[in-house]
């Protein structure tokens, strides 16, 4: 028997299957596991037919006196796994069983024996390849793992059940945004990662800056080679001057052209020289600083630039020439908060409506939200089975009610009456209710799952408590906000009609103690054609959670960034 540990690199390449068998995947040498097992049939219409697996061991035992051995194998594309039988004679099979194995046989498709709950599993005829997986290292036991124990190991986490499942269902909700969006006109817009505006103003944002680096290799470069004293620059001052003189002379002495060609050559060379010289002795170590202050003049963008906090003010530029627009990015918080549902770098979906209002910005947010439900429901339902078993068992459930309910719609001003009423009858809550206040998730959740028992629309908002941008209300009071509550999660989505008039944006501006000038640009498309618009944002990770039931959204991003992690 061959080392099968390290086969030829082409062996893959060479080695081929006869006609009668299950097609391979376009762009991969191998079937995957979902188009035998995911069938109507459950795969058993393939009996008799060969393919060509890979995957990784789930688990794996040895039978009959070690003469073979059951293989769960996984490969990732669904949640199920395919067994797969394998003969002692054909490779090692006490490697094969242990978890984590990489796994890549030819084989027959055959119909298990009656009673067992596999539908179809492979026979494998040749084993191609074995990836090993040291079962004293390999950090991911056979074992119940928790998912806070995962996160130490976010480069292998995604082999996981749980995991994989919440992948899949990620890449569902992101293909539906894309559905969505594009069958409603809308246009998909890049905006930047990099930006000099602070959409929401509270100044929680990662600076972008050459300045510490460029400033370490200074340091280094000084070290090795000192700055010019003063003598060196005087010395140099002398060197211009003598040459200076000499073509001088050679000028007065009507010299040959060439001579003073060459003299004037090494005059320039001179001062060449004492600029460089003069220019390196004004280097200091540090930071550079002007009156005091950092000199952002010296920075890479030469000033001050910030990873975005969202995409929404560069999406409404595009949004005042193309209508109907959306932009789906991440976005960064340098908030140093450790709760469970906050992160350091998140997901926005942000579309933004021209020519709309509030009206139509909660029309959309709703037809939005009930889509997505719609969409795991129809496509994505045995990784939603498996949340429903593992984690929350009212998740599908949850889904089904908002794909199909009507969202709850009332103003700010009744949802604080309605908590208000709650206190008097004996509710306690953590946060005091009152009016003025930026309702807490205790609040959005007792509205959601106790009072309504289903999403609600929360609008007009204090006018305090909410960004500038968004359009004052006639009471002067309140503006055009909205805020999608549902239950699970509290807030999933805000939004606003924008404030499209010039002299109210410039005001709201000064109100909020906003310097003007990163703004100018925003001010323009009120300037120049404006028209009203609204539009709002969806934090991609808090609807994952709302779908699954988990509990913490370090777990529904492939590579979670907070405080004092950022891993990868």
């Amino acid at each position: 028997m061959s080392d099968l540990t390290s086969p030829p690199s082409d062996q893959l390449a060479t080695v081929t299957i006869d006609a009668d068998e299950v097609p391979k995947a376009e762009f991969s040498d191998r079937v995957p596991i979902q188009s035998i097992i995911r069938r109507e049939d459950g795969g058993s219409g393939l009996a008799g037919k060969k393919a060509r697996v890979g995957g990784w061991v789930k688990t794996g035992r040895k039978a009959d006196k070690n003469a073979f051995a059951f293989l769960e194998l996984n490969d990732g594309t669904c949640a199920g796994n395919l067994q797969v039988i394998v003969e002692a004679s054909l490779a090692d099979i006490r490697q094969l069983v242990l978890s984590g194995t990489c796994v890549v046989v030819d084989g027959h498709l055959r119909l298990p024996p009656s009673g067992t709950k596999q539908k179809i599993e492979l026979r494998a005829d040749k084993v191609l390849h074995v990836g090993p997986a040291d079962p004293a290292k390999y950090p991911l036991p056979k074992m119940k793992l928790t998912l806070e124990f995962l996160r130490d190991y976010v480069h292998l986490r995604s082999r996981t059940n749980t995991i994989s499942a919440v992948a899949r269902i990620r890449n569902a909700l992101a293909y539906a945004t894309h559905t969505f969006f594009n069958k409603h006109g809308f246009l998909y817009v890049h905006t930047p990662i990099v930006t000099t505006s602070d959409c929401e103003g509270a100044g929680e944002m990662f600076q972008v800056t050459t300045l510490f680096s460029e400033a370490e290799k200074l340091e280094k470069d000084l070290i090795q080679n000192p700055p010019p004293t003063e003598a060196d620059v005087e010395a140099a001052k002398v060197v211009v001057q003598e040459k200076g003189e000499v073509v001088s002379q050679l000028k007065a002495a009507k010299a040959d052209k060439k001579e003073i060609g060459a003299a004037v050559v090494e005059l320039n060379k001179a001062k060449e020289n004492l600029s460089k010289l003069e220019e390196r002795s004004k280097l200091q170590p540090g930071i550079p600083k002007k009156d005091g202050k950092v000199d952002y003049t010296k920075d890479f963008f030469a000033r001050q630039a910030f990873l975005t906090v969202s995409g929404q003010l560069q999406v409404e530029s595009y949004a005042c020439a193309l209508s109907s627009v959306y932009t789906f990015g991440p976005t960064f918080r340098a908030e140093n908060s450790h709760t469970s549902r906050h992160l350091a770098e998140f997901w926005m979906v942000e579309p933004e409506i021209a020519f709309a209002d509030l009206e139509d910005d909660m029309k959309c947010a709703e037809a939005y939200v009930k889509f997505l439900c719609q969409w795991l429901l129809d496509n994505c339902l045995e990784d939603m089975e498996f949340m429903a078993d593992k984690f929350d068992k009212g998740c599908i459930d949850r889904l089904n009610m908002v794909a199909s309910t009507p969202f709850v719609r009332l103003s700010y001003t009744e949802a604080v009456e309605i908590l208000e009423e709650s206190v008097k009858n004996g509710k306690k809550f953590e946060n005091e209710v009152k009016w003025g206040i930026d309702l807490a998730s205790e609040h959005e959740r007792y509205l959601t799952e106790v009072k309504y028992q289903k999403p609600v629309i929360v609008y007009n908002y204090p006018k305090g408590i909410k960004a500038f941008y968004m359009r004052l209300n006639d009471d002067s009071k309140t503006v055009a906000a909205m805020d999608v509550l549902v239950p699970k999660v509290g807030e999933l989505i805000g939004g606003s009609q924008r404030e499209e008039r010039y002299d109210v944006i410039q005001q709201r501006l000064k109100e909020m103690d906003l310097p003007v000038e990163p703004y100018e640009w925003y001010i323009d498309l009120r300037r120049y054609g404006t028209v009203k618009h609204a539009g709002f944002g969806l934090g991609f990770e808090r609807m994952i959670l709302f779908a699954t039931g988990l509990e913490n959204i370090r777990d529904v991003i492939p590579f979670p960034r907070y405080p004092g992690r950022a891993d990868l």
